[in-house]
């Protein structure tokens, strides 16, 4: 069965192909003109929709013009003016409906990583019960890769939780006892228990959920110019229409005016140049979801962006190795971090041995591994036992401190680096400094942003060291660091709601994103990276995680918006050229609408042009990667 857009599709067709054998004579052996068929099929839906909004809401729209010229323009017999009137008013709407068709699903891929059970502990023993049973105050056991269930406080243990669900963090965060947790994220090692503190709608993740609806309920649709004028439209055409009867006495000269004063080549003026802007974006991998969206861009004041997968990698790497005995090499550091580390699940880790294995060095052989959550591993090999984790776990296991060391480390702390402690022979050895990278398009991307006179924003969940240090190595100037989702929302939406002042683009790629992107006047997700719900929750996905291509986004826009205002104009200036040609009786009801025709065509063909238009993009070497460290 044909849905609506398939079926007014159909419906236009059908009335196109009817006007062509009407036009070349090629209907002789129907009873009826061919243009009849038009005037069904695409006037019809036209006059009723008319009727209905004026008794309904007294909507006084361009349908109610286009109504009273088919009317009339059958009223006098002139029954092909009538279907090409019909015709290119259906295959505007059409064109229209295609680009503002957007289906945003995603509040059910949230619901599904909400747990469905969790394990209380009552009488000392461990009862799965569902979520929803979870009172305040239950002590709760989160077993390695669990997802945690409610928000609370750690009682008993120690781990790394994932946290990028909320915040968007690159690595995970060592957690403690009395240290909070939060529902949606991942316990990745220990076990631990924990005390429910927000339950049910109170907790992160249904906060999360809520926000996303919330925002997207709240999108306001922009209203089309055409429908801004149509009013005037309408009352003028009846005026000019009216007293050229009354003037002249010819119903033929009234009748044209009506059918030239349709604003078919208005009604044309905003979809195809939406669909040429949508089109240019797509060859450069950037999907529009509506030319609604594109519409919003063209006004954008501020860019707000996430930092981790967004302008950055989102994933850590060595940028540091540091000895402290004069007797240690780097390497030296690198095969006992290395030692340590083969058979860690850590991101730390992990990148610790990827970055030694690209500099040849292999782990040395390693016996009785253990681990302690949330602090650190320990490893026996031939040289005796190493250690290595955080600066607390040297000094549990008695690793005696060189001097300085607290002001070095804090140094590399406060820049927003992860720092990896390494202990042998009761001293600490050295340490690896591990920092995420930015990506290596991020500085010019950005250069180019401000050349467009829009203002740059970092919105974050890191905390501020690591913001603040990568916005001043990319001309952010505006930082706001330590946000949750529901801060990420606060700030895009104070200014970006119709009647403000500013209005915020956000940019993002994960799931603690997602509420921001919805809320924000245009969210722009990252494709390439981005979580599902992220790429759900936008107005524009950039497809190929190439964020270069966003000023060019923010031009086409801009580019967009400027042809559909000089295709207004010139709409507007053929209708008032074609009344006065047909006030004078020098223009019939056929030939005005094939002057539609021709306004029609040059309205196309202007629009056109925006799928040839390019922005100077930045081209970096995509090999090379700087740190934010």
């Amino acid at each position: 069965m044909l849905n609506g857009e398939k079926l007014r599709g159909f419906l236009a067709v059908a009335g196109g192909f009817a006007l062509a054998a009407d036009f070349f004579e090629w209907g002789g052996a129907l009873p009826f003109a061919p243009a009849w068929i038009a005037v069904v099929l695409c006037g019809a839906p036209i006059v009723k929709g008319a009727i209905v909004g004026l008794v309904s809401r007294f909507d006084v729209k361009a349908d109610v013009l286009v109504s009273a010229a088919l009317i009339a323009a059958l009223y006098i017999g002139e029954i092909f003016a009538a279907g090409e009137v019909a015709f290119i008013m259906s295959l505007g709407a059409l064109l229209e409906e295609r680009t503002v068709r957007k289906a945003r699903e995603g509040i059910e891929k949230l619901v599904g990583m909400t747990p469905q059970t969790a394990r209380v502990l009552r009488d000392g023993e461990e009862v799965a019960v569902p979520v929803q049973d979870v009172l305040v105050g239950d002590v709760l056991r989160v077993l390695p890769g669990e997802t945690i269930a409610v928000d609370g406080f750690i009682t008993f243990g120690r781990t790394s939780v994932d946290q990028s669900l909320l915040t968007g963090e690159s690595l995970p965060v060592d957690k403690d006892v009395d240290d909070e947790v939060f529902s949606g994220t991942t316990n990745q090692f220990g076990a631990f228990d924990m005390r429910a503190a927000k339950v049910g709608c109170d907790s992160s993740l249904q906060r999360m959920i809520r926000l996303v609806e919330s925002a997207d309920a709240s999108k306001t649709p922009i209203v089309r110019v055409m429908d801004r004028w149509a009013t005037w439209i309408v009352v003028g055409a009846a005026l000019a229409s009216l007293g050229t009867w009354l003037l002249t006495g010819e119903i033929i000269r009234a009748v044209t005016i009506l059918v030239v004063f349709c604003p078919c080549s208005l009604v044309l003026s905003t979809p195809t140049a939406i669909m040429a802007g949508i089109g240019n974006a797509a060859r450069h991998g950037i999907l529009i979801a509506s030319g609604d969206a594109l519409e919003r861009l063209a006004q954008i004041d501020i860019v707000a962006f996430d930092k981790t997968g967004t302008l950055t990698w989102g994933k850590p790497e060595v940028i540091a190795v540091i000895p402290f005995s004069r007797h240690l090499s780097e390497d030296g550091l690198l095969e006992l971090a290395a030692a340590v580390e083969q058979r860690s699940e850590h991101p730390l880790g992990r990148a610790v041995i990827r970055f030694a294995e690209e500099r040849g060095i292999k782990a040395a052989h390693a016996e009785r591994f253990a681990m302690t959550p949330g602090r650190g591993v320990a490893v026996t090999t031939g040289t005796g036992r190493v250690f290595g984790g955080s600066l607390q776990f040297m000094r549990d296991n008695g690793m005696a401190e060189p001097d300085g060391l607290s002001s070095r480390s804090l140094e590399y702390e406060e820049r927003g680096c992860a720092v990896i402690y390494l202990g042998a022979e009761d001293s600490v050895a050295g340490m690896i400094v591990l920092a995420d990278t930015v990506r290596p398009d991020a500085e010019a991307m950005l250069a180019r942003l401000h050349d467009t006179r829009v203002k740059t924003v970092l919105l974050t969940g890191d905390h501020a060291g690591a913001a603040q240090n990568m916005a001043a190595k990319l001309g952010i100037g505006e930082v706001h660091a330590q946000l949750l989702p529901e801060d990420k929302v606060a700030y895009v939406a104070r200014d970006s709601r119709e009647g403000r002042r500013e209005k915020v683009c956000m940019v993002g790629d994960g799931i603690n994103d997602a509420p921001a992107l919805k809320a924000a006047y245009v969210g722009v997700a990252m494709g390439g990276v981005g979580s599902d719900i992220a790429v759900d929750a936008a107005d524009c996905v950039l497809v190929r995680d190439d964020i270069r291509f966003l000023p060019h986004l923010l031009i086409l826009a801009k580019k967009t918006f400027l042809t559909i205002r000089v295709n207004i104009a010139m709409s507007m200036l053929l209708n008032f050229f074609t009344v006065a040609l047909a006030a004078a009786g020098l223009l019939g009801p056929v030939a005005g609408a094939l002057a539609h025709n021709a306004g029609a065509f040059l309205i196309v063909m202007n629009s056109a042009r925006l799928l040839g238009v390019e922005d100077r993009l930045p081209n970096p070497e995509l090999e090379g990667k700087r740190t934010i460290g």
